[in-house]
């Protein structure tokens, strides 16, 4: 069974890195111990995994749905591995956290201050990504769970839970004209230039819809950047409007001199919560910190009742 599994790293390792030689380096092996190995995989499986090609290999059918498995047993053996040192060295673990901007902002810091108290030995790292990059480094076991606005679509592989709702508001400069408007309305802003993360983001799209059943055209996008602080640095600075959730938007009023727009036909609500793998190993401090992330949310939510 040990031969079997080393056999199989070096298939993973040669398919990974395209060339016998690549993978001989990588893994401080000669070429010809890790050709035996292959084959003596193949013989095992009774079917050829790699077929050799002018530029190196490639795989057979037989060897992606193999290298798939691989991959999977790698992730369910680092679980493992992460769950038996939390139990035998009686800690809670290290806590790999992954967050979108709004949330990475005020909830996260925030959760994760009450956690650090609670439990002075645990570790954290928190990255702060866009939803998508978020969800492919939670598949590929980079990150514990990520705290992101909830996608509504089925995914098998991964669990969502329902932790907070953030209510998205449309902002611009304090020294705006709009600044000191009491009400306006969509209308009011259809032909206004905006800073937002990327052209065919949510943001984008959901803002096109609120304006398309108004008979209004699309956002006209003068900067597009998925770095916040200079979304909101340049909103303050010049004419441009943005969005973003109502922390957010507040924690960059007093940094950069923003403020929320009175847009009374613009009510949109954000679900949010934290994802993670379905099978995957979550630690006492995972666990924890779900349960923090709950109680922070309702405070706040009670707050600004």
């Amino acid at each position: 069974m040990q031969t079997q599994m080393r056999d199989m790293e070096y298939f993973a390792a040669i398919a990974e890195h395209g060339q016998v030689q690549r993978a001989a380096a990588a893994l401080g092996l000669s070429q010809p111990a890790l050709s035996k190995g292959l084959r003596r995989l193949e013989q095992a499986m009774n079917a050829k995994l790699l077929k050799r090609t002018p530029k190196g290999v490639e795989l057979t059918s037989v060897g992606a749905a193999l290298l798939a498995r691989v991959r999977t047993l790698r992730l369910s053996l680092d679980d493992v591995t992460r769950e038996i040192a939390d139990l035998s060295e009686g800690r809670a673990g290290h806590l790999r956290i992954g967050a979108v901007a709004g949330a990475g902002l005020h909830l996260v810091p925030m959760a994760c201050e009450t956690l650090l108290k609670a439990s002075p030995k645990v570790t954290l790292k928190i990255t702060v990504q866009d939803t998508n990059v978020l969800l492919a480094n939670l598949r590929n076991g980079e990150l514990d769970l990520a705290v992101t606005n909830l996608q509504g679509a089925h995914h098998e592989e991964l669990v969502e839970e329902h932790t907070h709702d953030d209510a998205w508001v449309i902002y611009a400069s304090a020294n705006h004209r709009f600044a000191k408007r009491k009400s306006l309305t969509l209308a009011d802003l259809a032909r206004e230039r905006w800073a937002l993360p990327s052209a065919n983001s949510v943001v984008v799209r959901i803002m096109s819809e609120e304006l398309g059943r108004r008979g209004l055209p699309p956002p006209i996008v003068a900067v597009e950047t998925t770095y916040l602080p200079a979304r909101q640095y340049l909103v303050a600075a010049t004419d441009l409007l943005a969005i973003g959730i109502r922390p957010s938007v507040r924690h960059g009023a007093a940094r950069f001199g923003i403020v929320e727009l009175r847009v009374k036909d613009f009510t949109l609500t954000r679900r949010g919560g934290v994802i993670y793998r379905k099978d995957a190993y979550l630690s006492p401090a995972a666990r924890r910190f779900i349960e923090i992330l709950k109680a922070t949310a309702k405070e706040i939510s009670d707050e600004k009742a």
